[in-house]
């Protein structure tokens, strides 16, 4: 049994890995890097052999591990293509989406083979594709040699982690898992047993989290910012990207506002692709998936007000005592977070601009987190810069797991081989180093990509 990076480099982003055996191929995700373009975002699928992969398994609708699987089948038609149920209308609404957002690079940026893939290719996808529940083992070839079971990850909704089993050889892909409940989605569920190889994320591993922490702590801290804005006559502005961050963030507000944290009349408008995630977010309620309140559903339950998309329609603008969860999470260009800072509202120091998740150094939220007040910030190139008087802070609600549960789980299977992906190179290194002093009879891996690994 053999395994391959797919990945342009070992580092996060087009996450995608090849296990061989002698009968069988199958593909872990097939991602695109999102600070990349064009071709150079897609995984080196121009190594596999025509027509030689069996199946894909897609762990969840994260553009970094969905995003170029149209690319990946253009040359493997014949693959059967695995999904849980959530994780598949997520990740073609997310797709679909990615469609308009390259027609759009194409149009402003000059980028000819743009786009990667059409609507009309999605569409016949998405009619062949196939769901398995978790915990529900299946065969992945057609002589059933590969033996698959889907793990909840507890990531967003859908989320999952694979466990392959061939001959006596198991091997589990974590994809990205969360081992802490989130405000919505429940901790992973991983089976603890030993394994043979383990593939699991590092995202975290050169970002300890502060001892003091707790998840009870870090939301009593969000809603008091909240409500301290809207008391001064402020406005709030919650980047979010659309899957996963929007849905958190409205249920953190909606048991705010239950709890008397935060003024239960405050407006709370969604725009981007929010709404439209959030309806599918909905539709698995009611014991279709794990969650920590099953019975809510967000749009029916909270009184929301939503932003249009659509370029010929009034841009979002900010009102006074309201809260705003506008896509997207590190408010590129030409999205409705980047646009709504823009307009009057990073300049107003009742202001409160408040960061829930992970932003890249280089995107307009990076630029405003390392910024200091009263800075002028650039959002887009187009237009002027910005002078930067709002109040910021930055929250913990990291989907991915710690770097100690990481490490943790992998103690517990005790693997003979980890595979430490997903993460950069500090990262990862942390994780390489903690296995030679905690497990040193694992043999712990940060693969190059194109190289073949042998698990026997």
């Amino acid at each position: 049994m053999l395994f391959r990076s797919l990945c342009p480099a070992a580092e996060i982003g087009a996450n995608s890995y090849l296990l061989e055996t002698d009968s069988a191929r199958i593909v872990l995700d097939a991602g695109m890097h999102p600070k990349r373009e064009g071709m150079d975002a897609v995984p080196r699928f121009d190594r596999l052999e025509e027509g030689t992969i069996d199946a894909a398994v897609i762990t969840h609708a994260h553009l970094d591990h969905i995003g170029s699987l149209p690319v990946l089948l253009r040359n493997q038609a014949q693959a059967r293509v695995f999904f849980s149920p959530a994780g598949a209308e997520l990740g073609f609404a997310m797709l679909h989406n990615s469609v308009n957002v390259m027609q759009s690079k194409r149009t402003e940026l000059g980028i000819t083979e743009y786009p990667l893939f059409s609507h009309r290719e999605l569409d016949e996808i998405e009619a062949s594709l196939e769901t398995r529940a978790i915990e529900r083992p299946f065969d992945l070839d057609p002589d059933g040699t590969i033996r698959a079971t889907f793990h909840d990850a507890g990531h967003v909704l859908g989320s999952v982690g694979v466990t392959l089993k061939s001959g006596d050889h198991t091997l589990l892909y974590t994809g990205d898992v969360n081992f802490e409940h989130s405000t919505l989605i429940k901790a992973a569920h991983f089976p603890e047993d030993p394994v043979d190889t383990l593939v699991i994320e590092t995202t975290r591993g050169a970002s300890p989290r502060d001892v003091d922490y707790t998840r009870e702590a870090e939301e009593l801290r969000f809603a008091e910012t909240i409500a301290a804005t809207l008391k001064r006559g402020g406005t709030v502005l919650v980047p979010v990207f659309a899957m996963g961050k929007t849905q958190e963030v409205l249920t953190m507000i909606h048991r705010f506002k239950r709890r008397g944290l935060i003024p239960k009349k405050a407006p709370v408008v969604i725009g981007g692709l929010s709404t439209k995630m959030t309806v599918i977010y909905d539709r698995f309620a009611k014991g279709q998936t794990r969650r920590s309140d099953d019975d809510f559903r967000i749009l029916t339950d909270m009184d929301l007000k939503a932003g249009s998309r659509r370029r010929n329609r009034a841009p979002i603008v900010p009102e006074a005592g309201t809260i705003y969860c506008l896509s997207s999470g590190m408010m590129t260009e030409k999205t409705v977070s980047n646009a709504f800072a823009r307009a009057g509202f990073l300049e107003n120091k009742k202001n409160s601009l408040l960061f829930v998740g992970y932003a890249d150094p280089d995107s307009p939220a990076g630029h405003i987190r390392a910024a200091a007040h009263g800075d002028k910030i650039v959002l887009d190139p187009s237009h002027p810069p910005v002078p930067f008087r709002a109040r910021m802070d930055i929250f913990d609600f990291s989907g991915h797991a710690t770097r100690d549960d990481l490490l943790n789980y992998i103690l517990k299977v005790r693997p003979r081989q980890t595979f430490l992906v997903h993460g950069d190179p500090e990262a990862s290194r942390w994780f390489e180093q903690q296995l030679a002093e905690r497990l040193p009879s694992t043999r712990a891996i940060i693969p190059e990509p194109g190289v073949d690994y042998d698990l026997a």
